[in-house]
């Protein structure tokens, strides 16, 4: 190779691949390892693990509480939701969570917790300033996703068996509607604006976009990847742009994460990632996507704007949860 075409590629590199890897905003991801019992803190400028901390039995949903002081971690195995302090890495006090808590949703104003109760089909809803159960509704068999509206009116859950998302109303703490979907609902989502919510359908191999004033479905989506098999397509975990513009969706064992155009509802593209891909994060300036690979132990780094791959990070066994603080 000549020394003009050395000085050429230098340039692309330092001009265009590094950038590509450079974190425009300083923040810090924490990955919940269902097997390992532990807590993976990524460093987004080097992306590199920091530190990795014990926490309890098989931890699984994890997210930031509303002033991103503290941790909400389901330690499923445990029966409850820990909270631990940033600062100090340490689990300073138990919620109380009902019976197999998987995943869970924050209220807007940070006060309420809403956590799927797998074995007793219930939500438990806990004040996480009292530390106490605030009420619990009766859901589906094996209630699952859980998400709470922008204005928290509504929290939903999904129940794997019963393929239904149970609307309730905060208000009146209790299920007022239900909508059917496709089977085994895992996952679900509201858009910025609260006008749509999102439900992916691990069997049923679908997601769902359902319009919230009527409750009804008003469109879903297949999808199809080339060389990989229709029941390897387990859509579960959701990421949606606050500008609109994408929905991230991890279709499990098919190793891609699907890029649907939030306005159009068509698939854009399939992103190869690792094995397994189960939940994902934005960045604070969603330049970024972070998505858990449960089989391959790693986190897949995606550059949002041009839709690619940029860095598999390991991790611990089975990383499941993931939550992004600036």
């Amino acid at each position: 190779m000549t020394i003009r075409r050395l000085v050429l590629l230098s340039a692309l590199l330092a001009g265009c691949a590094l950038p590509a890897l450079a974190d425009t905003v300083a923040s810090t991801i924490y990955v919940s390892n269902e097997k390992d019992n532990t807590l993976s803190i990524i460093d987004s400028t080097t992306l590199e693990v920091t530190d990795t901390v014990k926490v309890g039995r098989r931890p699984r949903g994890i997210t930031l509480s509303a002033d991103g002081s503290q941790l909400y971690i389901c330690a499923s195995d445990d029966d409850a939701v820990q909270v631990m302090d940033l600062k100090t890495k340490q689990i300073i006090h138990n919620l109380p969570s009902g019976k197999d808590p998987e995943q869970f949703a924050l209220s807007p104003d940070g006060k309420l917790l809403f956590i799927a109760n797998e074995d007793n089909n219930v939500v438990t809803v806990v004040d996480v300033t009292t530390r106490k159960v605030a009420f619990q509704v009766d859901v589906g068999v094996e209630p699952e996703g859980m998400a709470v509206s922008p204005d928290g009116k509504w929290a939903v859950n999904t129940s794997e068996t019963t393929n239904m998302v149970h609307w309730i109303d905060v208000e009146k703490q209790a299920v007022v509607d239900n909508t059917l979907v496709d089977a085994r609902p895992r996952y679900t989502r509201f858009t910025k604006d609260g006008s749509q919510l999102w439900v992916t359908s691990e069997v049923g191999g679908t997601l769902a976009i359902i319009d919230t004033a009527t409750r009804q479905v008003q469109k879903t989506i297949r999808f199809k990847i080339k060389g990989v098999t229709q029941d390897r397509i387990q859509p579960v975990g959701i990421r949606l742009t606050a500008d609109g513009r994408y929905g991230f969706v991890a279709l499990g064992p098919a190793n891609h994460v699907a890029v649907v155009d939030a306005k159009t509802f068509e698939v854009k593209d399939y992103l190869l990632v690792g094995r397994r891909v189960w939940q994902m994060a934005l960045s604070p300036d969603e330049k970024r996507l972070y998505a858990t690979n449960g089989v391959s132990g790693d986190v897949s780094v995606i550059d949002v704007e041009a839709l690619k791959v940029l860095k598999s990070v390991k991790v611990g066994r089975y990383p499941w949860g993931v939550a992004v603080k600036g």
